[in-house]
């Protein structure tokens, strides 16, 4: 047991670099996630937010579930869509596109 300690207190210290380059490299690093992950979900959310605020009587959406449909009314908290003969009331928080968007993509 003592040989083992021994060979373990003989392995070389590593080196400690200068805290600044520490501090440089992290800041960097947390650059580059702020401007790769978190902005681009802000401009996201905003847009989404904007579009459900703007939302009226005949646009075209998806749900968050992928139900296709054209808004028939647009209440307080809740949106009714009609989709092929029947209509369902839905959160607002529960549309996410509008579906021109999506049939000028394809």
């Amino acid at each position: 047991m003592t040989r083992l300690n021994f060979v373990i207190l003989m392995q070389p210290q590593g080196q400690q670099g200068d805290p600044m380059q520490m501090l440089i490299f992290m800041a960097i690093i947390i650059a580059v996630f702020y401007f790769f992950m978190i902005r681009p979900q802000m401009k996201r959310r905003k847009e989404i937010a904007k579009f459900r605020s703007e939302m009226k009587q005949g646009d075209k959406v998806m749900t968050i579930g992928g139900i296709q449909g054209k808004v028939n009314a647009v209440k307080e908290d809740s949106v009714i869509i009609e989709s092929e003969g029947t209509l369902l009331k839905v959160d607002k928080n529960a549309i996410i596109k509008d579906s021109t968007d999506l049939m000028m993509q394809r």
